[in-house]
């Protein structure tokens, strides 16, 4: 009998549904169907047919906005209110790689420099980098799959994506809805399973030229170690971002930002806001002023469109929070708010100067909690916001300039944003850990040139 995966509501772990799984002959035919697509030179899409395809899997996908939505927080457990901006992400990344077409090309190449380059014209055209594999996480289970999927299509690649094993309906309905746009199937497939080997396997796979990997460091880094010789990679990971709050900040106008950053889907975010350095002149009423905003959070199920805070992914999750805010608690942090509400969901909580040697000053907590610190010299709260060895974006709230843009050339982070939240993006953006916490650029004009080479032309002529 085929394996099937069980697929949970991260909320109340009641069962949603049970797909089947793919096993190693499936692995195998997948990838042959989509070497077979690229091998076939006269298949190859067109880009007006890509183009076409995406354009119309934004009308499907705007005509089910409510049942994507809804997908999304039940297996993900992400609030109804934030599912619905995913959505219109994903309809808008669409649409974004269907317009980079417009301007996705090659350049001329000068000849004519010295004279045995006389007599030639030179110019370099785009061309797919190969079969892509996309490995996924469970955090935007639509649109990182968009992020993923969209740039492949409009470059012209096969792509075989595998979803995080919590979050895989949102990938096959959307998989499912580009089928109905007109994207035959080997351009574009899934690959369900809970099997860590298959999964590297499809990663290592020799026939894959391009891996892009959205989760764990550990693992990312891994995979990227086991690569056939050739492919190429994009790593997504995560860090523990940092703020600095200057003592000019408004704090009016700054905390609802910042709990946003940082408690946007329990935390679960990449750039979520974890720490957050505060100048000693004000860092009193900034806490006071940042618990009272967190403790008044709506805390429960997701599909109820009052909910600002829903669980975390599975219960396991949600006790490692737990131990780890003890941890710091029992080491000298003081806690404000907290605590289990059920299985999966947690209260949020602010902890005030946890040690700088602890679990949630030194790693990503990808929880509902933000750690607040105090400083004095905005040269020393940079360098230990620039102390762990990965980095991903950073703000800095300071209506004084001169704080603000020192603190941007300083800190260690791909984007540094200044009166907003770390968790601030848009999909068209570069976006890009460093160090640690990433390899390659996303966001979908980047990832586009990343799944694509150049081939360059010389053209010798005579007169």
């Amino acid at each position: 009998m085929a394996k099937t995966l069980q697929v949970f509501q991260a909320f109340d772990r009641a069962v949603i549904t049970e797909v089947p799984q793919d096993d190693a002959q499936a692995l195998e035919s997948k990838l042959a169907a989509a070497t077979r697509m690229l091998r076939d030179r006269d298949a190859w899409l067109e880009p007006h047919q890509r183009s076409a395809i995406l354009l119309r899997a934004v009308s499907l996908l705007e005509a089910r906005q409510t049942h994507f939505a809804q997908l999304i927080a039940r297996e993900g457990g992400k609030p109804y209110t934030d599912a619905a901006v995913e959505v219109v992400r994903a309809i808008d990344g669409l649409r974004n790689a269907a317009d980079e077409l417009r301007v996705f090309a090659g350049r001329e190449i000068p000849m004519g420099l010295t004279a045995a380059s006389d007599g030639r014209w030179a110019f370099t055209t785009k061309e797919p980098i190969g079969v892509v594999a996309a490995i996924s996480a469970f955090n935007h289970p639509l649109n990182l799959i968009v992020h993923q999927v969209a740039p492949a299509i409009a470059v012209g690649c096969p792509v075989i994506v595998k979803p995080a094993t919590a979050t895989p309906l949102s990938c096959i309905d959307f998989i499912a809805l580009l089928r109905e746009a007109g994207l035959d199937e080997p351009w574009c497939q899934t690959f369900i399973t809970d099997d860590n080997a298959l999964a590297e396997r499809l990663a290592t796979e020799p026939r894959v030229a391009f891996l892009s990997f959205i989760g764990s460091a550990k693992v990312g880094w891994y995979l990227r170690s086991k690569l056939a010789p050739g492919t190429r990679c994009a790593l997504e990971h995560g860090g523990a971002a940092p703020v600095i709050v200057d003592r000019s900040a408004q704090l009016d106008k700054i905390i609802e930002p910042i709990v946003k950053g940082g408690y946007y889907h329990a935390g679960q975010v990449c750039v979520s806001t974890q720490r957050i350095f505060v100048h000693a002149d004000i860092v009193k009423d900034f806490v006071e002023r940042l618990a009272a905003r967190v403790q008044s959070l709506r805390v429960g199920d997701p599909l109820l469109r009052e909910t600002e805070v829903g669980p975390l992914i599975n219960p396991h999750e949600a006790d490692r929070v737990m131990s780890w805010t003890d941890e710091a608690v029992s080491a000298g942090a003081t806690i404000i708010g907290g605590g289990r509400q059920t299985e999966t969901t947690l209260t949020p909580a602010v902890l005030v100067e946890p040690p700088a040697d602890s679990k949630v000053s030194q790693l990503e907590v990808f929880g509902p909690i933000t750690c607040v610190y105090g400083f004095q010299e905005l040269d020393k709260a940079i360098d230990i916001a620039n102390s762990l060895p990965f980095a991903f974006q950073a703000s800095v709230f300071s209506t004084d300039m001169g704080p603000a843009m020192r603190a941007a050339r300083r800190l260690d982070a791909s984007t540094v944003l200044v009166n907003d939240h770390t968790a601030f993006r848009t999909d068209w953006m570069p976006f890009a850990g460093r160090r640690q916490s990433g390899y390659g650029v996303g966001g979908i004009p980047y990832s586009m040139e990343e799944m694509s080479q150049d081939k360059m032309l010389v053209l010798r002529y005579d007169g």
